[in-house]
Parts: structure tokens; sequence; C-alpha cells
């Protein structure tokens, strides 16, 4: 009999990996405002896809030998469909608001993706989980603080942006136990560079060397960024390595004061705290509830 080999959580390591994380995706934030002031956002979001192709150009050759029933073919064309929504509403909040409210109300996406879970995957559903989404939307109204201020349309699209973002992960949740994270993927690279190129036509500004070079290294943070995430799911449980991204918030404000004068919102910063509060336990609960379920595999068995 095969004896099972115990999984070693590196906390140290999957800490690095994520601080690595929030840096990359701070700098794409940074550099998708700055693009963003010379081209249009739907345009610059379609060459960072069609130049992110060069980074999974080593994935194709699955692509290419994948086989799949005409029901998944649908959910990866879905997938595309939304994450394609999600990334115009994206790039469009980023020259619209500041990189400090971006990243606060991206922290959304976890608790759509937990809502979506329990309306569409049948996952249950818990007084504490309902707590969480009510501290997550509190944080929210800090933020846009309604009638307070006026809201900006940017406002808007970064709260469907997360909710297209919520929807794109819960179908790639589906998709991961039909194929590789690869295969995923690259499929979605695809399918939403194709998505978006009609878009971008429409309002097309001939892109200088400066602008192809700069969108190049957004694909490549942005690349790098998932990539650290998943090496950081990989070296430590994620109820280690979650609350290690409301850095994020810390360096995108500062970001935004020092490269592009954006005032610091403390307002922004202490909404963030409570939505990422509220992810961070629904995390640390959802790894207790599975150490509780899931067998010691050094157990003595009697």
């Amino acid at each position: 009999m095969t004896a099972t080999v115990p999984q070693i959580h590196r906390p140290a390591y999957g800490v690095a990996w994520m601080l690595l994380a929030g840096m990359c995706f701070v700098a794409l934030n940074a550099l998708v405002k700055y693009v963003g002031q010379t081209l249009p956002s739907s345009q610059a979001g379609f060459l960072r896809y069609l130049l992110g192709l060069v980074f999974v150009l080593p994935a194709f050759g699955q692509v290419s030998r994948a086989r799949f029933v005409p029901r998944i073919w649908g959910l990866f064309a879905v997938r595309g469909v939304v994450h394609t929504g999600a990334v115009l509403c994206w790039f469009y909040a980023m020259t619209q608001i500041t990189v400090a409210e971006v990243v606060a109300m991206n922290y959304l996406t976890p608790i759509y993706v937990m809502l979506g879970a329990a309306i569409f995957l049948g996952e249950r559903f818990s007084s504490r989980r309902m707590a969480a989404v009510v501290f997550a939307f509190a944080g929210v109204l800090i933020i846009l603080r309604p009638g307070v201020r006026e809201l900006q349309n940017g406002h808007l699209a970064m709260v469907f942006a997360a909710i297209f973002l919520g929807i794109s992960y819960l179908i790639a949740k589906r998709l991961a136990t039909e194929t590789t994270a690869a295969v995923v993927v690259s499929i979605m690279s695809i399918t939403v560079t194709i998505g978006l190129l009609p878009v971008a036509m429409w309002v097309w500004v001939p892109p200088t060397l400066s602008e192809l070079a700069w969108l190049l290294l957004v694909a490549f943070f942005a690349t790098l960024g998932h990539y650290s995430m998943s090496r950081a799911f990989a070296e430590a449980p994620v109820s280690v390595t979650q609350p290690v991204t409301f850095l994020q918030i810390i360096w995108a404000a500062t970001m935004g004061a020092v490269l592009f004068a954006e005032p610091v919102d403390i307002w922004v910063v202490l909404g963030a705290g409570i939505i990422m509060a509220a992810v961070s336990y629904i995390t640390w609960r959802e790894t207790i509830l599975k150490r509780r379920v899931t067998p010691n595999p050094n157990e003595p068995k009697t």
C-alpha cells in the first residue's frame, strides 16, 4: 500500500508570493491608468490581451488537442463574453476613478463568487456567510458614500466589473474540473481578445511604439501576478495568504498619490479594510470547516 504524503505548508513562502502578486497587480493598475490617458480604454484592454497571448503560447498545444463536449465549449464561450464585459468595465473605471478606489472595490469579487456559488452551485449559505456579505457591502457604502458625494460612472463600472469577474471565476471553477488551468487560462485569453476586437475597432487610435511597450508590460505584470498568486495558494493555506492582499490598498493609495496626484481618501481605506476583514473571516472559517470534515491521513485507523 502506498503511503499518503502529507501536504507541506510553507507560510513564509506563501506570504512572499502573495506580496509579489500584490505588487504586480498594483503596478498593473498604475500602468493601465497611465496608458488610459492616451488610448481609449476598450482599445487598451484589447491590446493588453492581444499582447498577453505571447505569455500563454506554451499552452496552445494543449488547447489544440482538447476535446470537449458542446456544453463545455458553451461554458468557455459564456466565460469569454462575461470576462470581456469585466475587462471593458475595469479598464474604463481605471480612467475615471482613483487607483485606490478600483483596488478597494475589486475586493468585492470574492463576495460575489460566494453568493453565486450559493445561488447557482447549491453551496451552503450559513448565517456567518450572510454576516460577512452584510459587512462587505457596508464597506462598499463607506467607499461610495452615496448622498454625501457625487458618484461617477467609474464607480458604477467597477461594481459591474467585480460582478462580471465573480461570474467568470465561478465558470472557471466548473471548467477546472474538466481540464488543466493552462487550458482554461489560454482559452479565456483567446475568447476575450476576440470579444474585445470589435469594440476596440470602433474607437481605434493608432498606438505608438511606446504605448505598445507599456501594454506589453501590463500583460507581463498581469501574467506574473496570477502566477505568483497561484504559487502562494500552493505554498500556504488561503487563510494565511488572503489578509496579505489588504496591503494592495495601501500601495495603491500611495502610488496614486505619488504618480497621479490622487488625494488619499481615508474612507476608501476604511471601507476596503471592512471588506477585506469580511473576506478574510470567511476564508478563515471555511479553512476551519474543511479541516473538520477532511480526515487526517496520519491519524491511526481503528
